[in-house]
């Protein structure tokens, strides 16, 4: 079985509290002279109270178009790529040698060559390394990149897979849109990316103990997981039918115009648990089983949308919860930041079982069922 030996989540250094994002984002966002008591309602309800941004709080009103936001992006996403990778190939005791694949995840930026070819470089990997740029996904990603690498690995047990996301969100702020979606994109979305690395059963990895976090957003919060991670049992993909408007991206001149709709907790609710009931009745366990829920925060009203069709006891979404308070929605680099928080600090009893779960464009979800 797949293993995942480390996680390591980055952070930009430029780190706001939600309030003077708010009034900065008030000013981009909104037409000159309109009323901002919405935008204030929205972001006070978010439940985050401080993000990390790729930029200086004070220059997102001088971004000027699709072209400048996406250059921003390339040299950002390379700079914190490196870190990620970087730092999860130093926690799970390899070198970027050892990598036999690469997959690079994000739905902020586009690049070509894409941000993996970038990086092969400036990390070290191989010539011969494998690179599967992946964009579309979205917040779906970190989970469905998980469970591509446990599709490659059992086919190359010997090899080592490297799972990158990056996401600079707040690049593809819209500027004087005060649509409901823009609102509440400038409302939950921050910026960071992390990266997994993942080996096959004939792969063993050394043991490194887990280095503190100087850039912690809320101590105690490990940059890096140690290469004692859970196993992938199994995984499993699901696209809901007449939901491609529930969220994506509408490409203007502008950049990125986000697609969120209002119907996405109402979409969980239809369907999460039938889909988690049967995926884990064939294997012979029910949601009671699981001691760990790693789950994307997706925001306040999803996140109850899940805990409620799930029925999940009081406390099981904490770690999701405390991400989104500290750093607000990364898209698919979220999850992975749940899953390094859960293991540093709150590791389920070894040889228990666990899921994680992630939802995105599509509408879909994407659920890998873990073994601690």
């Amino acid at each position: 079985m797949t293993r995942i030996a480390a996680v390591h989540g980055v952070l930009p250094p430029n780190r706001y509290p939600q309030a003077e994002i708010t009034d900065v984002f008030a000013k981009v966002c909104l037409p000159d002279g309109a009323d901002r008591r919405l935008l204030d309602r929205l972001h006070g309800s978010a439940r985050v109270s401080h993000r990390n941004l790729v930029l200086p709080l004070d220059q997102y009103g001088e971004l000027d178009g699709f072209g400048m936001a996406n250059d921003l992006f390339i040299e950002a996403a390379v700079e914190l790529g490196a870190q990620a990778v970087a730092g999860a190939l130093d926690a799970a005791g390899l070198t970027p040698d050892d990598v036999d694949m690469i997959m690079c995840t994000s739905v902020t930026g586009i690049a070509a060559p894409s941000i993996d070819a970038r990086l092969a470089g400036r990390l070290g990997l191989r010539p011969d390394v494998k690179r599967i740029p992946v964009f579309g996904l979205g917040c779906v990603a970190g989970a469905a990149g998980i469970a591509r690498l446990h599709d490659y690995l059992r086919g190359w047990p010997g090899h080592v897979a490297v799972l990158l996301s990056v996401e600079l969100c707040s690049l593809t702020l819209q500027r004087e849109d005060g649509s409901i979606a823009n609102l509440v994109a400038s409302a939950l979305f921050g910026d960071g990316a992390a990266a997994v690395v993942a080996v096959g059963d004939d792969r063993p990895t050394a043991e490194r103990p887990t280095a503190p976090n100087p850039q912690s957003p809320a101590a105690p919060h490990p940059q890096s997981t140690t290469a004692q991670g859970p196993t992938v049992v199994a995984t499993r993909s699901r696209l809901y039918p007449s939901s491609q408007r529930v969220m994506g991206w509408d490409v203007r001149d502008s950049g990125f115009k986000v697609v969120l709709d209002a119907g996405v907790p109402d979409v969980v609710r239809t369907y999460l648990a039938d889909d988690v009931t049967a995926f884990l009745g064939g294997h012979g366990l029910t949601a009671p089983d699981m001691t760990a829920w790693v789950c994307h925060p997706g925001g306040p009203k999803v996140l109850e949308a899940v805990a409620d069709t799930l029925e999940l006891p009081t406390g099981a979404l904490d770690m999701t919860w405390r991400s989104l308070d500290a750093i607000g929605n990364l898209s698919s680099s979220s999850v992975l930041h749940v899953l390094r928080d859960t293991l540093a600090l709150r590791p389920p009893p070894p040889g228990t079982p666990g899921l994680l779960i992630a939802m995105g464009p599509g509408f879909c979800s994407e659920l890998v069922l873990l073994r601690w």
